[in-house]
């Protein structure tokens, strides 16, 4: 699949780690798997509070919060943004990018060339290994959004879940609105 392309788990996926969650594929190589971050699971951590920051980049930067990328590697900081000259940086569309120069891109931040508006930060990643991705998207356990790494930006991270389901329309609609346990329905 295109980087940049969202999967939505279906509402009765069964893994609670993907439990009402919309990941954002960054790479998908057929050797090495694929890569992804989970863009709807806010943590009660900020920056401030992994990173020992200056005291100038803390007033800017130290409260953005930190998502929940997937449970692989929950100690490794990865974060998406929206400066295309960010040296290493891999475009993911729709004027998002993936990863480059880290210590850069704090110090545009401190010197207000990115506000905070324009960053994603994330704990942890989602990951594949080879072919598993495929075999998951067989058993239909994902719903593919094509081309929409934009919404990173644009929904809010508590209902990216539902809205992105009612954008897409029709039975997907219909999902959105799926209770979290049909049992208590």
């Amino acid at each position: 699949m295109r980087p940049g392309t969202l999967l939505i788990s279906q509402p009765f996926l069964g893994d609670p780690n993907f439990e009402r969650s919309v990941v954002l594929l960054c790479r998908d190589e057929p050797e090495d798997g694929t890569f992804g971050l989970v863009l709807n699971r806010v943590t009660n951590l900020t920056l401030g509070d992994v990173l020992d920051l200056p005291p100038e980049l803390s007033a800017v930067a130290g409260e953005l919060p930190i998502y929940l990328g997937g449970p692989v590697e929950p100690n490794t900081l990865h974060y998406l943004h929206r400066r295309s000259d960010l040296p290493g940086a891999q475009d993911l569309g729709q004027e998002v990018y993936w990863g480059g120069d880290f210590e850069l891109l704090l110090g545009l931040m401190s010197t207000g060339a990115v506000a905070g508006d324009d960053v994603r930060l994330f704990a942890g990643y989602s990951g594949w290994s080879a072919g598993q991705l495929a075999g998951e998207m067989q058993a239909q356990s994902w719903i593919r959004h094509l081309a929409s790494a934009g919404k990173v930006f644009t929904l809010a991270s508590d209902a990216f879940w539902r809205d992105i389901l009612r954008e897409k329309g029709g039975r997907f609609k219909v999902l959105a609105n799926y209770p979290v346990d049909p049992r208590l329905n």
